[in-house]
């Protein structure tokens, strides 16, 4: 009886003490035109400088063998990002951020290209896991919601004009 009791009590104490779960986010744009047309301009680790309203500038480097990229925005914040994967056949690739003014951790996200169910027509989605950092889950989710918004608003319009 006492073993069982005790084997109970780790057990919730295991339920209590477990970590929050992820914030999760995503965002997707339906826009004109092929995958092949939008991956050509998602498809460089460093293009989002040419599509992000907020980018001013792009740098890639290598640490431990791995695709690093450092983002400048247009008000002066940096953003140190891994790449993860890249898969050119399935339209996507993800990443995950090392360091960023956001209110976040443990950002891990994926931007992936897919034909729309319509001829003519494709779908971007930009979607993450991440840990809110001193704030709310909804205000990390608002944050990092306004950025992919902005960035695929952009890509819509770009795509758009071809």
């Amino acid at each position: 009886m006492r073993i069982a009791t005790l084997v109970g009590a780790v057990a919730a104490l295991g339920l209590a003490c477990s970590p929050a779960l992820a914030e999760k986010n995503s965002n997707r744009v339906e826009g004109k035109g092929t995958p092949a047309q939008a991956w050509a301009l998602i498809g460089d680790f460093c293009g989002i400088k040419t599509w992000h309203p907020a980018i001013a500038s792009c740098e890639l480097s290598e640490k431990d063998g791995a695709k690093i990229r450092t983002l400048t925005t247009k008000d002066g914040a940096k953003f140190v990002e891994k790449l993860v994967k890249w898969d050119d056949k399935d339209t996507s690739y993800t990443y995950a951020i090392l360091e960023s003014p956001l209110p976040i951790e443990n950002y891990v996200s994926t931007l992936k290209v897919e034909e729309d169910d319509e001829p003519g027509k494709i779908a971007i989605t930009w979607s993450s896991t991440f840990d809110p950092k001193g704030v709310s889950g909804d205000a990390a989710r608002k944050a990092v919601a306004d950025i992919y918004l902005a960035g695929l608003l952009q890509l819509k319009a770009k795509l758009k004009g071809k």
